[in-house]
């Protein structure tokens, strides 16, 4: 079953994702396959704090299974996030009070990444609120979703030699008329 044929499974993804460590932890399980200890070095966390989270990922439904490898004698188990599966599912009609603190997340996800951006290099940002005609609208939209695609199937491993570390944040929504 989808996230998106199961409500309650998907107000549960929509607060899994709330939390700041796992919506970074999300970005990093884009690039590959990570271990809990993977993420633990990189986001500087402990690896109890790590495990943790990334159970609460799984069992949200948010990141999968992405294989084993035998470390010390034990099996240690990769994860990843699978962008293209959760994309259309967590959006809907169900949890408008889910959503907005998703978004509420990636506001404060985004000061984050802020106080780390290169600006020497140049960046872009567009905010609006627009009346637009509803097919320029879903086309737009289309292109710009399909960029987000594009993005997520580009992403490598954290650290990959002739990448670059950068911050993509996109939200498009139709408001309702006041």
């Amino acid at each position: 079953m989808s996230l998106g044929e199961d409500p309650e499974r998907r107000q549960a993804a929509l607060r899994a994702m709330a939390h700041p460590v796992r919506l970074r932890m999300l970005s990093l399980l884009t690039g590959a396959p990570l271990t809990a200890a993977d993420v633990a070095r990189e986001l500087g966390l402990t690896h109890a704090n790590a495990s943790y989270h990334m159970r609460n990922l799984l069992a949200a439904g948010l990141i999968v299974q992405g294989g084993e490898e035998r470390i010390r004698g034990g099996v240690a188990k990769r994860y990843r996030y699978d962008a293209d599966r959760d994309r259309e599912n967590l959006v809907g009609e169900y949890g408008a009070d889910s959503q907005r603190a998703l978004f509420a997340a990636v506001a404060n996800e985004l000061i984050r990444r802020t106080a780390e951006a290169d600006w020497s290099v140049g960046a872009s940002m567009v905010d609006a609120e627009l009346w637009i005609d509803p097919q320029v609208w879903h086309e737009i939209r289309d292109r710009i979703t399909r960029a987000g695609r594009d993005l997520h199937d580009a992403a490598r491993p954290p650290h990959t030699p002739g990448t670059v570390r950068t911050s993509t944040t996109l939200a498009m929504f139709r408001m309702e008329d006041s």
